[in-house]
């Protein structure tokens, strides 16, 4: 199943100082991969999966995120990097989920 969707980088709060940032997904897609992967889920809830935003492609895993509801996406500085984006810009996101 593969998903495409705009989102907005945001950088965790807790681990400013090591620049973890994130995207968080849409509920709908969320909610959808929520019920497609059940207990398929593999340590700390997360989802395998292979992302890409403009030209550049990764492979990583989402994970829940109980304050939004919804899963989050790390983005790796070296895709920030490459893409020129920064906390606050938008980007098109694909994500492709993996088994």
């Amino acid at each position: 199943m593969d998903y495409v969707f705009d989102a907005e980088l945001w950088v965790w709060d807790a681990r400013r100082a090591d620049t973890w940032t994130f995207v968080t997904l849409p509920a709908e897609a969320s909610d959808e991969i929520r019920d497609r992967t059940g207990p398929a889920r593999r340590g700390f809830g997360s989802v395998r999966v292979r992302a890409g935003i403009a030209g550049s492609t990764w492979t990583t895993s989402i994970f829940p995120d109980s304050a939004r509801g919804r899963y989050v996406l790390p983005v790796k500085r070296a895709v920030r990097t490459a893409e020129g984006l920064d906390e606050g810009d938008t980007a098109t996101v694909r994500l492709e989920l993996l088994r």
